[in-house]
């Protein structure tokens, strides 16, 4: 079996495992107080990652794979441009691919198209294993472009874009879990990987506190760019956007339809009393 179809394979089971086990973890040691019911919110955000899903493989996997193998035939990118050796390669695609997706995740908070995608992903009034999935349909499709960028200017390989996927899942599962971790382990985790805290505040209320801590993966980027913060207690911090607090607002068919029709202004407080939901959130 090829380096390749052996993270491929593995990446599988791992990144099913890892949810697996953040589900149990999540009801053994909650972070915070869900807010909505659990299994409701699985099945809504399972669904929307279905179809996010079926999205990757019918406009991503097509294209963005034999682009990896273009990378690898023609030595196209930075990293073929130097001729390291294979693991140091495959170690830089990794971290580059990383920091790529730090500035990804700027933009789609930054520009109001894809604001208006992305913020089906932010609108879940709870955060757990489960919100790392509820990502938009069309924001996988309009993702595409960026990741082909990704793979041609960095010059990743089909082994260093399998690496980084291994690397990514877990990663992504592991920092929006609702699981609340010994602060003390969570701090030293913190210089080096997002961890649910860290992450939680990016998914507050407030905007000021979601424009921070971006990193999908290593915490270098955060610290590189000022936008670390770490500083907000878990109790203080209220999961979702303001405009749509009201669970009747982020029910399945609408968070659907929600990228295609006319948005309130996401930071204007509407229709609920932020204390009722302030209540349910714990240290």
């Amino acid at each position: 079996m090829s380096k390749i179809k052996f993270l491929k394979w593995l990446g599988v089971p791992l990144s099913l495992g890892t949810f697996a086990a953040l589900v149990w973890l999540e009801n053994r040691r909650p972070l915070r107080r869900s807010v909505e019911s659990k299994l409701v919110r699985n099945n809504r955000n399972l669904t929307v990652a279905g179809l996010a899903a079926i999205a990757l493989q019918l406009f991503e996997n097509p294209f963005v794979q034999p682009l990896t193998k273009l990378v690898e035939r023609k030595n196209l990118g930075l990293l073929k441009i130097a001729r390291l050796p294979k693991w140091l390669e495959t170690i830089l695609a990794v971290v580059l691919m990383d920091y790529t997706l730090y500035v990804w995740h700027v933009l789609t908070h930054r520009v109001p198209f894809l604001w208006r995608f992305h913020i089906v992903h932010h609108i879940d009034l709870d955060l757990d294993a489960s919100t790392a999935l509820r990502f938009h349909f069309a924001e996988m499709i309009i993702s595409v472009s960026w990741r082909a960028g990704q793979v041609v200017i960095i010059g990743v390989s089909p082994l260093s874009f399998a690496a980084w996927q291994m690397f990514l899942f877990p990663s992504i599962l592991f920092h929006h879990s609702n699981l609340r971790l010994p602060l003390k382990l969570e701090r030293k985790l913190n210089r080096f990987i997002v961890t649910p805290r860290m992450h939680g505040i990016h998914h507050s209320t407030i905007r000021g506190e979601t424009n921070s801590n971006w990193s999908s993966g290593l915490t270098v980027w955060d610290f590189l760019h000022g936008t670390y913060k770490t500083d907000v207690p878990q109790k203080e911090i209220i999961i979702g956007v303001p405009a749509y607090q009201n669970p009747s607002q982020v029910v399945l068919t609408k968070i659907l339809k929600l990228p295609f029709k006319e948005q309130k202004p996401s930071w204007q407080l509407t229709e609920i009393n932020f204390s009722d939901s302030a209540e349910n959130q714990i240290e």
